[in-house]
């Protein structure tokens, strides 16, 4: 399956479309020629090595030499687990002796790993391999492994494996999103976020140019730019990302975009308007999944003519995709019936064979059950949802994102939504607890404003139990790698 879908194609537009754009990065372009040159030069640098361990450390520097290090360690059945270059070096090493790493693919010029276990990806190897993969690689064995940020402290690492990939792909493609050497590709999301991989592969496989944003300050005038600039055809983006270039709208061209996929959080309804304006010629889609599930399991294409399915104003997240299944229980591990919410869960190749060296967590996240006379192994996906009679699913929040007020068990993504539609401003609602009572603040982005008008509103929708105490301002809310709201972080600085 990874070979048919991934490396076959890959390898046919190395050979066939080397004069064509692979990749644009920071302004400048790479051909397919040239990343095959890369991606050869690299491959001869790891079997000098000889890597002990399979599994191999890559810093995720936004260069040419990155994304061919990708390729070469796949050739050679190796996987590969980014190392974050802004993220401190202590949770680093730590990722380092958790996996027991022995060798480092490094494009930066000072690295800043014990150099015992650095291979130089910049460096000109003595001898040059070809891009012939080898044979006795199963689909078993893992590509990548990511890790995630832990209930412990230590983060927690996600396996993914050659026919989780190979089957994502496939599944991907059933959707009907068709790409071609023509277009032009953003890739705007950490390689350490599971979304980076559906970004390059997705251009790769298809032989068009890739076009990566850079790190730091700057990152969403940056992406308006770069679509302006150079007339990008498809972008993936988080709704957070979308809210913080609306700014930019005016005075850019968004115009070329043909086929944009919005996904790593909830998609707001109120978001598909100002898209459709500055977009007039793209089809969107909600694409939802966990890493655990292989990048996304869902997905609901967005119409412009009719109304989309929504549950609180979040746009529904759609049916599997076709190497999922989905099933949602109660809290008593039964099936609910069509309309009433309980805890999706996923199933089927794209699933993770489980986390890195974890079993307690592996025994409370995943399980067996019959489906279809067939015995399937499942995923918690932690996420509150329901099925409605066509099929589609519909997002409610996440279970821990549930709380107690005075007894009545709310979800905060309503009391969201009510005040969204009042004000149109980008807001989370947070509990927070005080001597064993949970409080509910409602935090806006933006300047300081009169609430009263707002308050007035959310009292005509919903209980009083459900209306905030408290009401505070952010200038600008922080977001996590992944372009997500940081919630954790604004909770942290609202409840302390």
């Amino acid at each position: 399956m990874f070979k048919e879908q991934i490396i076959d194609p890959i390898m046919r537009n190395l050979f066939e479309g080397k004069d064509r754009n692979a990749f644009c990065i920071k302004d400048e372009f790479f051909t397919y020629g040239q990343l095959a040159n890369k991606i050869t030069n690299i491959r001869s640098l790891l079997q000098a090595r000889k890597p002990q361990n399979k599994n191999v450390g890559l810093v995720t520097n936004n260069d040419i030499e990155t994304y061919a290090s990708i390729i070469a360690l796949w050739l050679d059945g190796y996987c590969y687990v980014p190392l974050h270059i802004k993220q401190p070096i202590d949770r680093c090493l730590d990722i380092v002796k958790q996996v027991g790493i022995d060798t480092i693919l490094d494009s930066s010029s000072k690295s800043r790993y014990d150099l015992s276990l650095v291979v130089t990806s910049t460096e000109r190897a003595e001898l040059t391999a070809n891009l012939e993969p080898k044979k006795d690689i199963s689909d078993n064995d893992l590509a990548y492994i990511l890790f995630t940020s832990g209930s412990t402290g230590k983060p927690k690492g996600v396996s993914l494996s050659r026919l989780n990939i190979g089957s994502f792909m496939d599944s991907f493609w059933a959707t009907g999103i068709k790409l071609s050497s023509e277009d032009k590709c953003l890739q705007t999301f950490d390689l350490t976020f599971d979304v980076s991989v559906q970004c390059y592969l997705a251009g790769l496989i298809s032989g068009a140019c890739i076009y990566t944003v850079p790190y730091g300050e700057g990152k969403y005038l940056h992406v308006a730019g770069l679509v302006d600039e150079y007339h990008l055809t498809f972008a993936v983006m988080a709704p957070s990302m979308l809210r913080f270039m609306q700014p930019f709208f005016e005075q850019v061209d968004m115009s070329s975009l043909k086929t944009c996929i919005l996904t790593a959080e909830a998609c707001p309804k109120v978001l598909l308007e100002t898209v459709y304006k500055y977009c007039p010629d793209v089809e969107l889609y909600d694409f939802y999944g966990p890493t655990e599930a292989t990048i996304y399991c869902t997905y609901y294409k967005l119409s412009r003519e009719s109304e989309n399915k929504e549950l609180n104003g979040i746009i529904s997240i759609g049916k599997p995709l076709k190497h999922c299944v989905s099933i949602i229980l109660d809290e008593n591990g039964n099936e609910v019936p069509i309309g009433e919410k309980g805890e999706l869960c996923i199933a089927g190749p794209q699933v993770t064979p489980g986390y890195w060296n974890n079993p307690e967590k592996n025994e409370s996240s995943f399980f067996i059950r019959k489906y279809k006379d067939e015995d399937l192994r499942f995923y918690h996906t932690g996420d509150l949802t329901f099925q409605d009679r066509d099929g589609d699913i519909m997002y409610s929040c996440r279970m821990d994102n549930q709380v107690k007020i005075q007894g009545f068990r709310i979800e905060l993504g309503e009391i969201e939504y009510h005040a969204r539609v009042a004000i149109g401003k980008n807001l989370v609602c947070i509990a927070c607890e005080s001597n064993g009572i949970n409080e509910l603040y409602l935090v806006i982005e933006g300047e300081q404003f009169d609430t009263k008008e707002m308050v007035n509103y959310m009292k005509s929708k919903m209980p009083s139990y459900m209306i905030p105490t408290h009401i505070k301002f952010m200038e600008k809310f922080p977001l996590n790698n992944s372009d997500k709201i940081d919630r954790p972080k604004i909770k942290i600085e609202i409840c302390r």
